[in-house]
């Protein structure tokens, strides 16, 4: 999983050639921390045609406000620099499966 930042943000997801994941995220937050083993194992299934980055939402809070990240954990899957779907809060596999299999499959 690779980490961006508000400076980064454009050029690592919004202009990239494949859908990417992006968990919005803070070291305090357990949840956060407990969804991370889901997102990267159901990037790695896809075999690069997924990208999973991370961005800290205490240090970087332009891109979360420009996205309306309210809660954490929220993982947005942006492809051809648009927001396409998203999960707000802690969820199991499945939900995230559900939510980004057009995507992940």
């Amino acid at each position: 999983m690779t980490d961006v930042t508000d400076a980064t943000f454009a050029d690592e997801v919004l202009t990239v050639d494949r859908p990417v994941l992006v968990d919005f995220w803070a070291p305090w937050c357990r949840p956060c921390k407990a969804i991370e083993p889901i997102l990267e194992e159901l990037t790695a299934a896809t075999e690069g045609r997924v990208s999973l980055v991370r961005l800290n939402v205490d240090e970087n809070p332009g891109v979360p406000s420009r996205h309306g990240v309210l809660s954490l954990p929220t993982v947005i899957l942006f492809e051809g620099g648009e927001a396409r779907a998203s999960v707000i809060g802690a969820a199991g596999r499945r939900r995230f499966q559900s939510a980004f299999a057009q995507w992940l499959s």
